[in-house]
């Protein structure tokens, strides 16, 4: 049987020597169209599993649930083993999908998992405060974070950072100020589910209040996976360092001014209360866009299978480094298939139970399962979604260092392709192309 290729050549022989002198359009090119357009019907006309094997139907739920209290083993289906050493079964149950992977994990992906329960935890009176980072989570290069609880009237002493600070306030509330470098003032009281942002090099301070008699808690996140909560600027640990006699030269005081100056940094300390006191009054007035935004009073977008609050720069405009989305997926519902162009997403769980499949190209995949206080992070385009695998609502943040929040759905962008593409690579059926949504789903009801 004759090549398409030793076609094309013969065509372009014969159409070199017939073509007529001042043709525009030489007969041989549109002999070449019709060859190559009948052998790509030919081709296109070969049934996928004449090319590839179809994926097997092996079912791939988790082998057992988080909460099951069962005996964990590393099995799944014939493959595998049972657990005969001494072993965390612990921690094994949390983890059905590292212990006993679905079939469809393959190649390797870097750890995308950490909990704040592994991480060290800095106590002082008053408080505590553990992190994450690129020592602790090597794959999230883009974001650290801070988990930190005030008890009630406890200080978060006044400081700064090289990188900008978010927060989402998990318990409790907590009263911000700030000046920037205008000389302009803010002060707020945030509650649970509500956010503040501070960009690089603006002063802050963070108190809790006695709303509830146990302080408050949040959750801080910065725009640079190597940050460290050891390496902040703080006032007393830079005024521990000064001269007093610079001090006082700065000041125009007298020296004795700061003979009860701390030795070195407080960090966290405990404190009365805040009261309603008024904020000092600035000649330069007020800072010109808010440093918190109230996202437990703003209106969620219901969804098939949850719902979803976004928080970009159209809401908060002073957060144009850290943006996000909380989303709220129901018993048997999903985050949708969908991957981040640019963007890196770190993601905090706030409850219920999760797994989540990074694919990282390459027949490179891995599952994942995640509960409260967990973190994830998935490189940009590397494609995933988060499944509610547990019997009650899971409730996350997704969070980008970036200024938008944007992401490609993978059922909007095959709705959004012509249907004998998607019917050529997936075998699928008019059915299913009619089923196919164009409008992006973020979250999923279940199936059954």
């Amino acid at each position: 049987m004759f090549s398409t290729r030793f076609l094309y050549i013969l065509v372009l022989a014969s159409g070199a020597i017939a073509a007529p002198a001042g043709s525009s359009v030489p007969s041989f090119v549109s002999r070449v169209a019709s060859i190559s357009s009948h052998a790509t019907e030919v081709l296109s006309a070969i049934p996928e599993v004449q090319t590839v094997a179809p994926a097997s139907d092996k079912a791939n739920a988790p082998m057992w649930a988080q909460n099951s209290n069962s005996t964990p083993e590393a099995i799944n289906g014939q493959l595998g083993g049972t657990i005969i050493s001494a072993d965390d079964t612990l921690l094994d149950e949390q983890n059905p999908d590292l212990v006993a992977p679905p079939s469809t994990d393959s190649g390797s992906v870097g750890n995308a998992k950490w909990s704040f329960s592994l991480s060290h935890n800095r106590i002082q009176t008053g408080g505590w405060a553990r992190q994450q980072n690129l020592d602790v989570m090597p794959l999230a290069t883009n974001m650290a974070s801070v988990n930190m609880r005030l008890a009630a009237g406890a200080v978060r002493e006044l400081h700064w950072h090289s990188t900008a600070e978010w927060a989402y306030v998990l318990k409790g509330s907590t009263v911000v100020t700030s000046v920037n470098t205008d000389g302009q003032v803010y002060a707020d009281k945030v509650n649970e589910g509500d956010l503040w942002y501070f960009p690089p090099g603006i002063p802050h301070s963070l108190q809790a209040t006695n709303d509830d008699p146990s302080g408050t808690e949040f959750l801080l996140v910065f725009d640079n996976g190597d940050f460290s909560e050891d390496s902040t600027f703080q006032l007393t640990d830079w005024t521990a360092h000064i001269p007093k006699e610079v001090l006082a030269k700065n000041f125009q005081i007298n020296v004795s001014a700061f003979n009860n100056i701390p030795s070195k940094e407080l960090y966290i300390f405990p404190a009365a209360p805040p009261e309603d006191e008024q904020l000092p009054l600035s000649p330069e007035g007020y800072v010109p866009s808010n440093f918190t935004y109230k996202l437990s009073q703003s209106s969620a977008t219901p969804l098939s299978g949850g719902s979803i609050k976004i928080f970009d720069t159209s809401v908060f405009p002073v957060a144009n480094t850290i943006v996000g989305a909380l989303v709220t997926v129901e018993p048997g519902a999903m985050r949708e298939l969908h991957w981040h162009p640019t963007q890196p997403e770190w993601s905090y769980f706030l409850s219920g139970e999760a797994r989540m499949t990074l694919f990282a190209s390459s027949a490179n995949a891995r599952t994942f399962d995640y509960r409260s206080g967990d973190i994830g992070y998935v490189p940009p385009s590397y494609g995933h979604y988060v499944e509610n695998t547990g019997n009650t609502t899971l409730q996350f943040l997704e969070m980008f260092n970036s200024d938008v929040v944007e992401d490609i759905s993978l059922q909007q962008w095959l709705a959004l392709t012509p249907p004998s593409l998607v019917k050529g690579h997936l075998g699928v059926d008019d059915t299913f192309i009619a089923h196919l949504n164009k409008t992006k789903q973020y979250v999923v009801g279940s199936s059954s």
